[in-house]
């Protein structure tokens, strides 16, 4: 009798401990899940001038000094949103179209457990189409994180889908229209209410900005959730294995 129960005890400590490791790899994986570089948003409407934001959170414990951002031929860059204590380079072609974006900093970069917000305008093609973004992320010890896989892998770039059911298919984007060669000054986005008669009509900011944050809220109560599980399997895990030794 003694050595079956010696069994059962044996055969669910083991399971607990199976249990407890496996929510500690969900619990890693939510973490690296939510560290990933996206731009947003991810539909818009074409021949819109998009304001687009490059989020570069850090998921290493050294930090983040510099991000290149690769432009995709479906869209125009514009004009940039400047950051104190970053600079900003472009890359051109042979026609004068920007391919590169990159911000640099000589300061303390992005933290470990830090993120920063790089905004751009760019003006999306007038067709329905998908633009995908790579990323390039670089540590102060001079590795790289290389954002350009497909959707799934462990580095998945984003993508931006460009079609004219944007507000059929998501909160309306935000867009800015009407603007000369030059652009506006990013600041002024925002005001800015005049329209290019080739663009379509502008958008409730106001949804623009309930869905991405909806998004993220979501996103961040899984990750909770997730956390939450892994801690109660693994101290149970814990628990079990210790009265198994007594």
């Amino acid at each position: 009798m003694n050595t079956r129960i010696q069994m059962v005890k044996s055969r669910f400590s083991r399971l607990a401990t199976s249990l407890g490791l496996i929510a500690a790899g969900a619990l890693l994986f939510a973490g690296m899940a939510s560290a990933h570089v996206t731009v947003k948003p991810s539909v818009s409407q074409p021949n819109a001038w998009e304001t687009y934001t490059l989020k570069v959170p850090v998921e290493k414990n050294i930090p983040t000094t510099k991000v290149a951002l690769k432009i995709p031929k479906e869209v125009v860059f514009k004009q940039y949103e400047p950051v104190p204590d970053w600079k900003v380079a472009t890359e051109k072609d042979s026609s004068g179209k920007v391919t590169t974006v990159t911000w640099t900093t000589d300061e303390d970069g992005i933290q470990a457990g830090q993120y920063m917000r790089f905004s751009f305008v760019a003006q999306n093609a007038d067709r329905n189409t998908e633009a995908a973004w790579n990323a390039f992320q670089y540590y102060s010890d001079g590795s790289i994180v290389e954002w350009t896989g497909d959707e799934g892998s462990n580095n998945p770039h984003s993508i931006t889908k460009i079609t004219a059911d944007a507000a059929s298919e998501a909160a309306a984007p935000s867009t800015d229209h009407g603007h000369d060669s030059a652009g506006a000054a990013a600041g002024d986005a925002s005001t800015d209410t005049a329209k290019d008669s080739s663009s379509p009509a502008p958008a409730s900011n106001n949804a623009t900005e309930a869905a991405p944050a909806a998004a993220s809220s979501a996103a961040q109560t899984t990750a909770l959730v997730l956390s939450i599980i892994a801690v109660v399997l693994g101290a149970a895990a814990v628990g079990i294995a210790l009265k198994r030794r007594k």
